[in-house]
């Protein structure tokens, strides 16, 4: 069960990844749902995100992009779960060191399609590092993409 101090935390978060980093509002990225139980990142394919002009596919930046940010996301959820007599203020410092230290992502299938969705889950979620593993289909269920991500928490 999510406390008010997590769901609140959580919402900030999303806020600031889903409306206030330029690169983000410039692919279009679109939060659909964050909470300690997952998260789901949506990405519609427009013109500017091909890759592959003859193939018409989505650009494997794009990809590994739409999995970062999935997998920032779910090691901070992780992170807010790990306690629950966190403060948002404790929350909001973490916020700020939160980064990627290293991620791997295996193209599985050309990015095809138009509406892609990205989810992740924790594998290890510890107080100042934390694994994650990441997905991305396209709206067919196609499963595009798989990262697994190490992220920097505290």
């Amino acid at each position: 069960m999510t406390s008010p101090i997590q769901a609140e935390a959580l919402r900030r978060v999303a806020a600031v990844f889903d409306q206030h980093v330029p690169f983000h509002n410039l692919l279009g990225l679109d939060i659909k749902s964050y909470d300690i139980d997952g998260v789901e990142v949506v990405i519609n394919m427009k013109p500017e995100l091909i890759g592959n002009i003859h193939q018409q596919i989505l650009h494997g930046g794009v990809t590994a992009t739409v999995l970062d940010v999935v997998g920032g996301l779910t090691a901070f959820a992780g992170l807010v779960a790990s306690r629950d007599d966190w403060t948002v203020e404790e929350l909001q410092q973490r916020l700020q060191t939160l980064g990627t230290i290293d991620m791997r992502i295996d193209y599985l299938r050309p990015g095809r399609g138009q509406i892609f969705t990205g989810t992740g889950s924790v594998i290890r979620a510890g107080n100042r590092v934390s694994v994650c593993r990441m997905e991305l289909h396209n709206e067919q269920g196609t499963h595009i993409a798989f990262g697994t991500g190490t992220y920097m928490v505290g």
